[in-house]
C-alpha cells in the first residue's frame, strides 16, 4: 500500500479480491490509519492484482 506514492505497508490479500473490498482493507491497516489522521483522504486508486495508493493532502 502507497500513501502519496510512497510504499507504507504490505499486506496479502487473495487473487482476485475485487476493488471496493482491497480499498475497505487499506484504509483500515494500522499504520495507515495513522497516517490518515489529521489528514484529507483525497483520492484512493487500487491496480487490480498489485497495489492501492492513497493520496491525502
Amino acid at each position: 500500500m502507497q500513501v502519496n506514492g510512497k510504499l507504507r505497508a504490505k499486506i496479502s490479500v487473495p487473487a482476485g479480491l475485487n476493488d471496493d473490498k482491497a480499498k475497505e482493507l487499506a484504509l483500515g491497516d494500522f499504520k495507515i490509519v495513522e497516517l490518515l489522521q489529521g489528514k484529507e483522504l483525497v483520492k484512493v486508486v487500487v491496480v487490480k492484482g498489485k497495489l492501492v495508493n492513497i493520496v491525502i493532502k
